[in-house]
């Protein structure tokens, strides 16, 4: 997003002296990006950057060259950081997102999920920035599907918990904020082991053995792209709007299992299936999983504010590919 405006200049000519008014260039609107690092926020700062913002990313521990190293269960670094950026917006994607880590590490995970956006929401509201949280479809107990932005959250794991804390946090000191709640994501992996769904990859070419794979959990896998560009269009609309603020649901439309997502991924592939066995008992892990909690989000669709979610193939392709034995698979398929 460039903005214009007028600047006047000063032209000089023999014997006259002009003032002029020309259209400038202003530099683009600023956005802070936390997590930027993860899979969401690699997104996110594309998508803000592809569109002419000017874009600041944090991490931590997987800090890298031109992204901020931040410590944000560090009050203080929050407040520097603020400081030094001056962002016109804030999308806070940073998480200890893995229900089972979450379990196990509850403290770490607490500080991070509730106490840094805690600080976080405080902060922008006193500088003025807009503040988007990403939150989750895992604050509902899955019972009682589909849901809207005003039922009543019931979390059955600490990860639910603490994100529900995150978004109680978040309307407590940024009232103008927007929560926005999502399902399971995939996307542009760096390995693919940092989604649940591109996971699912190895469990496809171990053809040799038989793998069982949860066929009960309803999911609604969706691409962080899709994501991404909703968060823009979110924070662009409510730089200009104040009543675009509170809860918000986006989410893929295909309903699958796990076992679903790893038959699908195979046939995209052309690769064989039969070796994947679906699991219809509750599969024992540490933290329990809602068995649907699938999301309404017809509010951001009546404010035109949605994006059509990419098809689940197609996308998994795209994020794939790179992980196959010939990486000119794509090519040699497709051209």
């Amino acid at each position: 997003m460039i903005r214009t405006g007028t600047e006047l200049r000063i032209m000089f000519s023999p014997g006259r002296v002009r003032l002029v008014q020309e259209e400038a260039v202003v530099p683009g609107l600023r956005v802070l990006v936390t997590g930027a690092t993860g899979l969401l926020g690699r997104a996110v700062c594309r998508e803000f950057q592809n569109n002419g913002w000017l874009v600041t990313g944090t991490g931590y521990r997987r800090a890298r060259p031109r992204l901020l190293r931040c410590d944000l269960t560090d009050e203080d670094a929050i407040k520097g950081l603020l400081q030094e950026c001056q962002p016109d917006v804030i999308v806070h994607c940073a998480a200890e997102r893995r229900p089972d880590v979450v379990e196990r590490h509850t403290e770490a995970a607490v500080n991070l999920n509730v106490h840094a956006t805690s600080t976080l929401a405080k902060e922008a509201a006193l500088c003025g920035s807009f503040f988007l949280y990403i939150s989750s479809d895992y604050v509902f107990d899955g019972r009682n599907p589909p849901y809207g932005e005003d039922d009543s959250p019931n979390p059955l794991n600490v990860y639910g918990r603490s994100k529900l804390e995150g978004e109680r946090e978040t309307m407590r000191h940024c009232p103008g904020a927007v929560v926005l709640r999502v399902p399971v994501l995939f996307g542009e992996v760096e390995s693919v082991m940092e989604s649940a769904v591109t996971s699912l990859w190895l469990k496809v070419q171990e053809v040799t053995e038989s793998c069982t794979l949860d066929h009960c959990q309803q999911r609604f896998p969706t691409d962080a792209r899709d994501v991404a560009a909703v968060c823009r269009k979110l924070s662009e609309r409510a730089r200009q709007d104040p009543s675009i603020r509170g809860i918000f649901h986006f989410s893929a439309k295909e309903q699958m299992t796990k076992y679903e997502m790893a038959v699908a991924i195979a046939q995209a592939f052309k690769l064989p299936s039969n070796h994947l066995i679906p699991l219809t008992e509750q599969p024992a892990v540490a933290a329990p999983r809602p068995i649907n909690s699938q999301l309404n989000c017809s509010r951001l669709e009546l404010l035109n504010l949605s994006v059509e979610p990419r098809p689940f193939t197609s996308a998994v392709i795209d994020c794939l590919w790179p992980f196959t034995p010939d990486k000119r698979w794509r090519q040699t398929v497709f051209h």
